[in-house]
């Protein structure tokens, strides 16, 4: 968190000195904010695993931003097309996330892509009920969950 900090003031410091204040300024005064964190990351001790966790970030939002328009598709084509494929089914889900946070984030993840909803979390914190609305193939959505799951994980651990 320190990092992020440091990272956007020295954006801001960027932007305040150029004079120029549009979002690509920003945006190039987070990217040169970045390299002096990374250049002096080894000398601050408030700034070990930042460098690492800029692209797990980045990394991240990607695979989502993919997943989440996939899903997209896949409902607007079902709900275009006359003959409906969608065969709607609840499965439980082993959860590896075992903190309130890893598991709330995992939840809303997979209740914000289209064609799933988180239900509940069972007492002990281990299962997650999901509405799936495509149960096709009940093994591949458990890979993909379990893909999404790992990949959030990553952010926190």
């Amino acid at each position: 968190m320190t990092g992020a900090i440091w990272n956007l003031l020295l954006a801001l410091a960027w932007v305040i000195l150029s004079g120029d204040f549009t979002g690509l300024n920003l945006v190039v005064g987070l990217v040169f904010g970045y390299i002096a964190l990374v250049l002096i990351e080894p000398q601050v001790e408030a700034l070990k695993g930042y460098p690492g966790r800029v692209p797990r970030i980045l990394r991240f939002l990607g695979f989502f931003i993919k997943e989440l328009l996939m899903a997209n598709f896949k409902v607007a084509f079902d709900i275009l097309t006359p003959p409906w494929h969608m065969k709607p089914g609840v499965i439980a889900f082993p959860l590896e996330a075992r903190t309130e946070l890893e598991i709330t984030m995992v939840a809303n993840l997979i209740s914000l892509t289209p064609g799933t909803l988180s239900l509940d979390v069972s007492d002990d914190r281990k299962v997650l009920y999901i509405h799936a609305m495509f149960l096709d193939d009940e093994e591949e959505l458990r890979r993909n969950l379990k893909e999404m799951e790992y990949r959030a994980l990553e952010l926190f651990r």
